[in-house]
This record gives structure tokens, C-alpha cells and sequence, in this order.
């Protein structure tokens, strides 16, 4: 009966700043106000303003609040312009906040070592606090050797400035927290925000962790994975054994093979002026229905202009790569222009196979004209 929150709960941050659609063709034009204008995002519109996260101060305003959040599509700077559906809610008292803190553990890749984040300005993006106020924010690199002990905690919260009743609780709170991070196998480990109450209590009111994949198998969170809450074509990428697929915002599909080339294939395609779709590493490339698959994938983008092939043959057999490109073209009716640049293992046989088809590919000698080629193509 007492006051509380109802927050949407959803893979995504932003919430509270998120807008409210009720179908999901709508989703597209919202996304498009939410990058012109950030800041215009507070609260949301369903009918009236409705955000993701809602204060109610009775039983009956929860179920009335719940009521316009469930079910609908809540969109985020995070989720893309499909926004994602709310099938879930958590419910929570409310706190006498006094401050708000932000904590965090990561891998820094420059030091090679985890680091522990904390910010006296807790309660939103830490990439807006690190633009507006880099002097709010204080890293702490962490010794694998050491760890992370209650007493290196407390010297983090006095650095803070945290009032002497709360800090032996801080403390024990980013020791735990460095805790977690090694025991999830994580790639980050994120309380956004810890806050001391009047009463000074310490509490952890949002959280997220990231699990490293590769250690999924052994982390029994792993059984808890809600597939609805991830997208559609990166589950169809890894259930085919598709190396890499993340999707992306822009109308130029990529399929290559190497993370590194990848990368360097989405660059190339900025530098022309356009904008890839998604990051597609389809590995190893040993079996014609890999190629297919990943091209289906693809070209099941509604975003997708076009298409850029660029597979270097080592282990690779572009011949293979080749074979697939056909049957796929032929097999799902795909209309959308394919550049592809095509070298290495087996390269003569793969271009033979692909002229032989009689299909319209635009075959390119190197990246940069393959790129251009894919820019103008997808309009």
C-alpha cells in the first residue's frame, strides 16, 4: 500500500527517458525523434507523457501505471527503431534518496586489467556524465593479484566525499560488486544508481551485468536467457553457426569473413558515405548453406538496400562462398543489389560460378571500389 516504482523491464537502458508506442509500426518514426532531439525525451507519449519508469503512490495508481506500460513498445536510444515490447514489470518500494551514486566494473582493453568506475553522478548515462562532467567520474584500475578489498572501498567512498556514517557500507558495496563481476564472468558489472538514504542506508536500485559469451556455458544464469528480448536475426545467425551478426542501423548489409576484415569493410563503407546495416562475420567459411543462410539473414533486413560480399579466401574457399551466393539469390527471391569483392583461395572458380549463374552480381577488384559501388547502389 505504500509508495512505489514501476519500471518496464526490457534489454535496453534509457528507459526512463524511452517513448511509449502502442504498435510497433510506429516505433520507427519515434526512433528517428529520439536521436534529432535527446533531450526532448523526458518522460514519453502514449496519449499523454508516459515513461518507462513511473512513481505511484498507491496500490491502485501501480495497477493504473502498469497498465500503460505493459504491452507496449517502449523505445530507447538503445533498442533501435523497433523499439522493444514490455512483457515484464518490476515493482519496488520507493526510497528516501538523499544522494545517488554510479558504480562500476569493466575491462579496460588499454590496461589489460579490470577497473572500477564510480561517479558522484549516479542515476544517469555515465557517457553523458563522462561529456558534460569528466571530473565527477573517478577510475580505479584493479589488480587481478590484489583484488578488490572492503578497505581499497572505503578509501573509494571517502574519495567521494560520502558522509562518514555510510562509508564502511560503500565500501563493502564496490568490494562486493568487484566480486560479482569475477563470479559472473563478466564483462561489465554496472549499479546505476547506488543510493544513500536519510536514514543512511546504502541501496543498489538498478543494475545490469554483462556475461562474456564465451563463458556462458559455465554461468547457470545462462538457463535464464530470454531469447523475445533479443533480436530476431542475431538468433537466426547463431542458431545457422554464423561466426558474428550484431545488427545495426544503417541500409547496406555486409557478409565477410574475420572480425578485423569486417570492421574494416564497415569503415571503408562510412568513408563512402553510407551506413552498414550490421557487422556479419561469418567465420570459417567450409559449407555452401553457411553462405545461404547468411545471406537470407541478411536480406530479411527491411532496412537493406543493398549488399556488400567481401571475403578474402585462406581457410576460406571462395568458390564455396560463391555456390552459396547463388543458391541463396535463387533459392529466396533476393532482388537487392550484391556488390561483391571476392580474392583469394580458389578465386577464378568462384567468379566462373557466379558469371555462369547469369545473375546480376557486381563483382569489384578491391574494397574501396566495392564500397562505392554498394553506397550508390543502395541509394
Amino acid at each position: 500500500g505504500g509508495k512505489v516504482v514501476v519500471k518496464a523491464q526490457i534489454h535496453a537502458g534509457g528507459r526512463g527517458k524511452g517513448r511509449l508506442v502502442a504498435t510497433q509500426a510506429r516505433t520507427a518514426a519515434m526512433y528517428r525523434r529520439l536521436e534529432a532531439d535527446p533531450a526532448a525525451t523526458e518522460g514519453a507519449v502514449v496519449g499523454r507523457r508516459v515513461g518507462g519508469v513511473r512513481l505511484a503512490p498507491s496500490a491502485a495508481r501501480a495497477q493504473a501505471e502498469a497498465d500503460k506500460i505493459l504491452g507496449k513498445f517502449l523505445v530507447t536510444h538503445q533498442t533501435g527503431p523497433e523499439g522493444k515490447q514490455v512483457q515484464r514489470l518490476l515493482i519496488e518500494e520507493q526510497s528516501a534518496i538523499a544522494d545517488e551514486y554510479y558504480a562500476a566494473v569493466l575491462i579496460d582493453s588499454a590496461l589489460g586489467t579490470p577497473v572500477m568506475i564510480v561517479s558522484t553522478e549516479g542515476g544517469q548515462a555515465i557517457e553523458e556524465v563522462a561529456e558534460r562532467t569528466p571530473e565527477a567520474i573517478v577510475r580505479v584500475p584493479i589488480d587481478p593479484e590484489e583484488g578488490f578489498p572492503a578497505y581499497r572501498g572505503r578509501q573509494l567512498a571517502k574519495q567521494l566525499g560520502m558522509p562518514k556514517p555510510v562509508v564502511m557500507r560503500a565500501g563493502a558495496l564496490f568490494a562486493g560488486l568487484y566480486r560479482a563481476f569475477l563470479a559472473a564472468d563478466a564483462s561489465l558489472a554496472e549499479i546505476n544508481p547506488f543510493v544513500v538514504t536519510a536514514d543512511h542506508r546504502v541501496l543498489a536500485v538498478d543494475a545490469k551485468v554483462s556475461i562474456d559469451d564465451n563463458a556462458a556455458f559455465r554461468q547457470p544464469v545462462a538457463s535464464l536467457r530470454d531469447k523475445s528480448e533479443e533480436n530476431a536475426m542475431e538468433i537466426m545467425a547463431e542458431e545457422a553457426g554464423i561466426g558474428s551478426y550484431v545488427k545495426l542501423d544503417g541500409n547496406i548489409g555486409c557478409m565477410v569473413n574475420g572480425a578485423g576484415l569486417a570492421m574494416a569493410t564497415m569503415d571503408t563503407i562510412m568513408l563512402a558515405g553510407g551506413e552498414p546495416s550490421n557487422f556479419l562475420d561469418i567465420g570459417t567459411v567450409n559449407r555452401v548453406q553457411l553462405v545461404e543462410d547468411a545471406l537470407h539473414i541478411i536480406n530479411l533486413d527491411p532496412s537493406v538496400r543493398a549488399i556488400l560480399i567481401n571475403i578474402f579466401g585462406g581457410m576460406a574457399r571462395v568458390d564455396v562462398v560463391a555456390e552459396g551466393l547463388v543458391s541463396a539469390v535463387n533459392k529466396h527471391g533476393i532482388t537487392h543489389p550484391i556488390v561483391a569483392r571476392l580474392n583469394g583461395s580458389n578465386v577464378e572458380e568462384g567468379r566462373r560460378i557466379i558469371e555462369a549463374s547469369g545473375l546480376e552480381f557486381l563483382l569489384a577488384d578491391d574494397l574501396g571500389t566495392a564500397a562505392r559501388m554498394a553506397v550508390e547502389a543502395a541509394g
